[in-house]
């Protein structure tokens, strides 16, 4: 079968495409025909050896995806061979055919796309757990999303105006900030050209912002922290725009406010029930057309770096989706 691989650490450009062993499912495992893979952040990070988790060499990166399942190890009596499924891999779905734990699995909403499916559980999973066990975010609180057009960004839009929140979505084109009203944002911030703290003051009449989703970080998260309210609480999901930010302790203790880590991965580990009923929920407001998942480009398997590099220039609006 095909895959798409990491030999050796390194950009997108070091991946090849090569032709490996069909796996076999073992005990508690099924084996899933790929339709569709979602591209995601952490991709760009594994292939440089630069994520939380460091699979061995050579490996096909992709950490979630759509398909039929194929195969069924032994202990497996809840899934069937035939079944629309999405799985969440970690690593090893951009190929035609993927081994996954049956916790990986879920099975898909019916009439659910493949495509829609397989961008589906990494990006709503992350932002439904940050808001929702994380924030503890209220109807009629202010919720601030930066990057707000990208994967998890904008899911976190669309989840906030779904728990009653208004939502200010902050990003670098007007472009993206007007996808991010299609999907439901009540204010915008272009952060490219207008001043963060102060466009936040001004949007929440000097009160601040309830909750600020970050997964950008860089020079963005001290001034966004800056225009947080009292009693905040301020979600840091990782660090799209490159470097690591650093801020003065004496904000949050200023502010009253909360600095909380969300690692959604280490969550679906540690507490896999409440991770389960997350994911029941989720699928039921797409059921109920609660949730509208916007992919923007698909790419064929074959050209899998091109789609990882496609996500590192941060040219993604939305899901990126590769088809199998």
């Amino acid at each position: 079968m095909k895959a798409v691989l990491c030999v050796e650490h390194g950009g997108p450009e070091k991946l090849v495409v090569a032709d490996i062993a069909l796996p076999e499912p073992g005990r508690g495992q099924v084996r899933i025909r790929v339709k569709a893979v979602g591209v995601n952040f952490p991709d760009t990070l594994i292939i440089q050896n630069l994520y939380q988790f460091k699979p061995a060499l050579p490996f096909s990166p992709g950490g979630e995806c759509a398909g039929i399942v194929s195969a069924i190890g032994e202990g497996i009596t809840d899934v069937a061979v035939g079944e629309q499924v999405i799985a969440m891999t970690g690593h090893g779905a951009m190929a035609e055919e993927v081994i996954a734990n049956r916790g990986q699995v879920v099975k898909m909403a019916p009439g659910m796309p493949f495509d829609i499916a397989a961008g589906f559980t990494m990006t709503y999973g992350t932002s439904h757990h940050a808001l929702k066990q994380r924030a503890n975010l209220q109807p009629g609180e202010t919720l601030l999303v930066l990057g707000a057009a990208g994967g998890v960004g904008l899911t976190a839009v669309e989840l906030g105006k779904v728990m009653g929140a208004r939502v200010i979505a902050a990003a670098s084109s007007d472009e993206k900030l007007e996808l991010c009203r299609q999907m439901g944002a009540d204010e915008v911030i272009n952060y490219a050209t207008e001043d963060l703290k102060d466009r936040i003051k001004q949007l929440t009449g000097g009160k601040g912002a309830d909750v600020i989703y970050d997964p950008v970080g860089d020079r963005f998260a001290e001034p966004a922290f800056r225009g947080i309210a009292w009693n905040g609480r301020y979600l840091v999901i990782g660090f799209a725009a490159g470097a690591i930010p650093a801020l003065p302790l004496n904000l949050p203790l200023i502010k009253g406010a909360s600095i909380v880590g969300v690692f959604w991965g280490a969550f679906t580990q540690a507490e896999p029930a409440l991770h389960r009923e997350n994911m029941e929920e989720l699928l039921r407001w797409y059921a109920d057309g609660k949730l509208k998942p916007h992919v923007s480009r698909h790419f064929p398997l074959a050209e899998g770096a091109e789609a990882i590099r496609w996500m590192m220039d941060r040219k993604a609006l939305g899901k990126i989706v590769l088809t199998v």
